[in-house]
């Protein structure tokens, strides 16, 4: 490739990444203005006695299925046409459906993001310990291991069954006055709470502890060098580090959950997933629901990447952990540079 083609494509790539960008944080707009707006009127405008009411739709989809009704009526007799006319019926009716269930999957998504978000933060007050101890823990690094292995060798779902069934826990739960009361969700929502806490912390501890092994060992041998203890060493010198490199696969864990919160379900916590399977089991128009409950996943879960991968370059210490660091040049840049 000659270097007069260079800039032109540099100039073509900066276009396509500016228009990427821009497509994104129209569509991030779209998608956490409906959650805020929706939110906001659920729980505040709608007491105030304006608008549809806490969980109705802002607009009728009637004038959309009226729509749709002449384009569905003519698709069996309109011949080469009919394919296409199908596609915009189906995508009128794909539109009225997304009004009508819009408020009940909103509903449903805050219950999943609170889940997903607590239960990533308690678990990671668990996983660091869990994960200390399992490198520097000497002969009780076997109580780590045993946690760690116990927890990743059973399933998620039966854990939240036993949990959920342990009538200590439930009765215990139930009992507290402001469970189930106004904003405070009913006591399975943090049985589900406890149970992927728990869960997560297991695998988050083995994130932890590789990045824990990453860290030079020769750092801690230098803190204690300066008169650190061992533990100021690991708290002040190696832990930074270690949160540091841990980031990626925290963001990994953090989609786990997003995505497996759908088990909440099983024990009645009115999450994303269980909102919408309950919506299609009476509807019977699951093809399209599970297509928009999609959708709402894959927003949340790209936003949650979108938001880790900033933290993890705000955080990051120049020239240690980043791949920014381990990208090669071309080799014109290469042969640029020699000259």
């Amino acid at each position: 490739m000659s270097t007069s083609k260079a800039p032109g494509l540099e100039r073509l790539r900066g276009s396509v990444d500016d228009l990427e960008s821009g497509l994104a944080v129209v569509t991030g707009v779209l998608f956490w203005g409906w959650l805020l707006v929706r939110w906001l009127y659920d729980w505040v405008i709608s007491r105030l006695g304006v608008g549809p009411g806490a969980g109705e739709q802002f607009v009728s989809p009637a004038p959309l299925e009226s729509l749709a009704a002449p384009f569905e009526d003519t698709v069996a007799v309109i011949g080469p046409i009919a394919v296409p006319m199908d596609w915009l019926a189906s995508l009128l009716n794909g539109v009225a459906l997304a009004i009508e269930i819009a408020p009940a999957l909103a509903a449903g998504a805050w219950y999943t993001i609170v889940l997903t978000i607590a239960s990533i933060a308690l678990g990671l007050v668990i996983a660091v310990p869990v994960a200390v101890v399992r490198v520097y823990g000497g002969p009780f690094r076997w109580l780590a291991l045993a946690y760690t292995e116990l927890i990743r060798g059973t399933p998620l779902l039966a854990q939240l069954f036993v949990l959920y069934y342990t009538p200590y826990l439930a009765v215990r739960l139930s009992d507290v006055d402001l469970v189930g009361r106004g904003f405070v969700p009913e006591y399975a929502f943090w049985i589900a709470i406890v149970g992927f806490t728990i869960n997560g912390s297991a695998y988050q501890a083995e994130y932890i502890r590789g990045a824990l092994e990453s860290v030079d060992e020769g750092q801690l041998t230098a803190a204690r060098a300066i008169g650190l203890s061992k533990l100021e060493g690991i708290r002040y010198v190696v832990l930074p580090q270690t949160l540091r490199y841990g980031i990626p696969a925290w963001t990994n864990e953090l989609v786990y959950l997003i995505k497996y919160s759908s088990l909440a379900g099983f024990i009645t916590v009115p999450e994303l997933y269980y909102r919408a399977s309950d919506i299609a089991s009476s509807t019977f128009e699951y093809t399209p629901i599970y297509v928009l409950l999609g959708l709402v996943y894959l927003g949340l879960v790209l936003s949650a990447t979108n938001v880790m991968s900033r933290v993890e370059r705000r955080v990051a210490v120049p020239g240690l952990g980043q791949a920014d660091g381990r990208q090669q040049g071309t080799a014109e840049e290469a042969a640029s540079e020699a000259q």
